[in-house]
């Protein structure tokens, strides 16, 4: 798979920290593995933010919303179908991607 980036913002070294919580304003259906599928109202945990030629795409992690019904599902999505809610952390760590983020098997 091709990579969406070659450099991702996030809040520490790992992106292991979340940058904020979206809500999905619209549903999305992904074209490939890469990306989750995301329902209207759900929350979003978004941690990092792709740069340069991918800078419409984030990645995070959405819960069902039961928790426990569904593991976390982790991949990327368009910025355009969430709306920021909850600010956490500065995605201040300009973090070079691997073939591993947008890996798929």
């Amino acid at each position: 798979m091709p990579k969406l980036s070659d450099k991702k913002l996030c809040a520490d070294s790992e992106c292991s920290h979340p940058i904020l919580i979206a809500r999905a304003v619209q549903d999305y259906y992904p074209g490939d593995c890469r990306f989750i599928p995301i329902r209207q109202g759900q929350l979003i945990y978004v941690y990092a933010m792709l740069k340069d030629r991918g800078n419409l795409f984030w990645a995070g992690s959405v819960q069902d919303s039961y928790y426990g019904q569904q593991e976390a599902r982790i991949g990327h999505f368009p910025s355009s179908v969430v709306e920021e809610n909850h600010p956490l952390m500065p995605a201040s760590t300009e973090v070079k991607t691997t073939k591993w983020d947008f890996y798929c098997n």
